[in-house]
């Protein structure tokens, strides 16, 4: 059984995000929240958020026990890019992108 989650334009770089996603796949439910829960930085906070709805969709849409999920899939997709300019020096314009995120976690039960 797998469940899905997936959070759409949020506000941190996908670079920085991937980063978080990489320690947790692979690993149990458990381990991942609590490796999450000890990761100081924004995008550690929204995929706790992710990871926990993913659970619940696993444990109410296709009643699966908790304790044996695992974290099967945890993507990272770039979302679309807010560019912003503003008055450099000499006359220049600068620029300045804030990207966003995709982040995708899938859950499935360990046989």
């Amino acid at each position: 059984m797998e469940a899905k989650a997936v959070a759409k334009g949020l506000r941190v770089s996908p670079i920085r995000a991937r980063l978080v996603s990489d320690m947790i796949r692979g690993k149990n439910v458990q381990e991942a929240l609590t490796i999450l829960s000890n990761v100081n930085n924004k995008s550690a906070r929204l995929t706790i958020k992710v990871l926990n709805s993913a659970i619940a969709n696993a444990v109410n849409n296709n009643g699966a026990d908790a304790a044996t999920l695992y974290v099967k899939e945890a993507r990272v997709d770039a979302g679309p890019v807010m560019k912003r300019h503003f008055f450099d020096s000499r006359s220049h314009i600068g620029h300045r992108n804030h990207r966003t995120s995709h982040i995708n976690i899938v859950v499935a039960t360990r046989n």
